[in-house]
C-alpha cells in the first residue's frame, strides 16, 4: 500500500484529490475563498500535526526506555562500587591477617 496519509485522514479523504466543489446557485459569486490558497496549507499543517500526534507515544516510549536504560546503567555502575569497596576491605583485612602471622613468625 503506497497510499500516504494518516489514520483520521486517509488519502481518499483528501479534498484536494477528490472532484471540485459546484458552487450554488443562490450562492453569489467570488464569494467564496479561493480553494487553493487556504485548503492546501491547511490540509498539509493537519496532517503534519495528526502524524506528529501519532509519533508521540513512539517518542515518550523512545524517552521512557532510554530513562530505565540510564537507571540500569547508574545500577549497575553502583553494583560495581559496592563489589570493589568489600573486594578492597576484604584486600585490606586479609593484609592485615598476614602482617601479624608475619610479626607472630619473628617473635618466636
Amino acid at each position: 500500500m503506497n497510499a500516504s496519509g494518516t489514520i483520521d485522514r486517509p488519502l481518499t479523504h483528501d479534498p484536494m484529490k477528490q472532484a471540485p466543489m459546484k458552487p450554488f446557485a443562490s450562492e453569489p459569486v467570488g464569494s467564496a475563498i479561493p480553494e487553493t490558497t487556504t485548503e492546501s496549507g491547511a490540509i498539509s499543517s493537519r496532517q503534519n500535526r495528526t502524524r506528529e500526534m501519532q509519533l508521540q507515544p513512539e517518542a515518550l516510549a523512545r524517552a521512557h526506555m532510554h530513562e530505565r536504560m540510564r537507571e540500569a546503567d547508574a545500577e549497575r555502575q553502583a553494583v560495581r562500587l559496592i563489589s570493589a569497596r568489600r573486594m578492597q576491605r576484604r584486600a585490606e583485612r586479609a593484609s592485615l591477617l598476614a602482617r601479624r602471622a608475619l610479626a607472630m613468625a619473628v617473635m618466636h
